[in-house]
């Protein structure tokens, strides 16, 4: 996606996330939106959460930039208005990932962004969940290190191989840090609530980007070879029945990655009706029919059921891998197949608000497409059977 080469240059006293708050509390303070859902530190804790503000003074809990994502930004914001839109003005500061989800849940008709102002910003990368709880005074010592330039080997897997770490050009305003001078930060603006803001705050989007927009195509095509050859790696490991089988069989069935995973929206999970529940002589006909039945059941099914169901809307976030209590690679497994199904269809989840969701979509060629590949493995059937 092309994007515009002029954007703000705001200036920064003490560091990005100081002056991403500075940016923050100019914004409120003009009434250039009504209310700001930031990630933040909670008082007292070594732990964060989003917290929805409207008084400037409690903004010295903001933590733009957090190490941990210990809530995914698209279900605040779901949560905020999944209802229908409220009278006042919310900007949402939020990673790249979690934008993607919210546009995604806009598509699914989960979030209603008519009064929302989103706005991403640069992502170095989140801490492991469990990385952090261990030690939180280490952990933030190895995110500083990583925030100033230092050995990314700290945070997350799946963060390691995040090529969409920038904007993607759905959001209303990007904060941009990379390719930055020291003492400031650009301001890039997409969408004219974005420019409103901008020119709210009374300054106008006449520099020149072109040096973050050099270092964001740069680490993109650095990230995406790490990428294809972790993907590579993992699908030797992970691709196929049996192997898959062996990926998940640690599952205890919690079902935890479901209910953090933005995308996995419904109010009852399948796997949690009662159509998944079976009387004792179920069972026990199932057992004697495959010799033996595994407790907790229909662990995989589960995961292949999550996958058809959200694969082209995966942003790898990674918040299911975070969530899973016996460390399965979840979010590499599902940001492998995600891959290759969005590249199937041509989708880029949270590329643009207008773009439709491919199964939505209905399509006349897409027959005889079905039908060439149908035609091409009959062929080869009979090729083999021959």
């Amino acid at each position: 996606m092309a994007f515009s080469q002029k954007g703000a240059i705001f200036p920064v006293k003490q560091g990005a996330q100081d002056g991403i708050l500075d940016f923050i509390k100019q914004a409120l303070g003009k009434d250039c939106f009504d209310a700001i859902l930031v990630p933040a530190k909670v008082p007292g804790t070594e732990s964060f959460t989003y917290l929805l503000i409207r008084d400037e003074a409690l903004l010295k809990n903001a933590y733009p930039l957090p190490p941990v994502m210990s809530v995914q930004g698209a279900k605040a914001i779901s949560s905020l208005t999944g209802r229908g839109k409220g009278k006042k003005r919310i900007a949402a500061l939020v990673r790249p990932c979690e934008a993607r989800a919210t546009v995604e849940l806009f598509k699914l008709g989960q979030v209603n962004l008519e009064n929302i102002f989103l706005i991403s910003i640069d992502c170095p990368g989140a801490l492991p969940l469990a990385e952090w709880a261990k030690d939180p005074k280490k952990a933030e010592d190895a995110f500083s290190e990583v925030l100033k330039g230092g050995p990314s080997e700290s945070i997350r897997p799946i963060c390691q191989i995040c090529d969409k770490f920038s904007t993607t050009g759905a959001e209303d305003l990007h904060i941009g840090i990379l390719g930055a001078k020291a003492g400031s930060i650009f301001l890039i603006p997409h969408s004219p609530k974005g420019e409103g803001i901008l020119d709210c705050i009374g300054i106008s989007a006449e520099a020149d980007i072109s040096e973050w927009k050099s270092m964001v195509d740069k680490l993109t095509e650095m990230r995406g070879e790490k990428k294809r050859q972790a993907q590579t790696e993992l699908a030797a490991k992970a691709v196929g029945l049996d192997k898959l089988l062996d990926t998940f069989s640690k599952c205890i069935n919690c079902h935890n990655c479901m209910r953090v995973c933005p995308i996995c929206y419904c109010r009852q999970c399948f796997f949690d009706s009662d159509s998944m529940k079976f009387d004792f002589e179920d069972y026990l006909k199932r057992a004697e029919m495959i010799g033996g039945l595994r407790f907790p059941p229909e662990t995989l099914l589960f995961h292949v059921g999550r996958m058809l169901h959200m694969s082209l809307s995966c942003v790898s976030c990674g918040a299911c891998e975070d969530a899973c209590p016996t460390s399965i690679p979840v979010a590499q497994v599902f940001s492998l197949v995600g891959a290759r199904n969005q590249e199937a269809f041509e989708y880029v989840p949270g590329r643009s608000l207008d773009e439709p969701l491919p199964l939505r979509v209905y399509e006349e060629e897409e027959f005889e497409e079905v039908e060439q590949s149908y035609a091409g493995v009959s062929a080869k059937r009979e090729a083999r059977d021959a």
